[in-house]
């Protein structure tokens, strides 16, 4: 296995919000592949994570793919509105 065949997400569910800029410069940083997000809405799984707002932000403190695992009821319904966050 290389190198290549590895890569690198970094959690952000468990990051400290109140410096989420800090901690994503640092993660830019750190040698990482990509950003992963868990999006959950409080109906597929209990617990409610990130939205949309959450999602523009990160996307603009980073150039790194956002990958995202979708704990959704309506999973079709996020697709549209995430593509439009896709790195370029």
């Amino acid at each position: 296995m290389s190198d290549k065949d590895i890569i690198i997400s970094a959690s952000i569910l468990s990051s400290d919000f109140k410096n989420l800029e800090k901690e994503i410069k640092a993660l830019n940083l750190s040698g990482i592949d990509e950003f992963h997000l868990d999006i959950m809405d409080g109906h597929f799984v209990e617990n409610i994570s990130f939205g949309q707002p959450l999602v523009e932000t990160i996307r603009s403190l980073t150039t790194l793919p956002i990958e995202v695992h979708l704990m959704v009821e309506n999973p079709k319904n996020h697709i549209k509105t995430l593509e439009n966050h896709r790195k370029t």
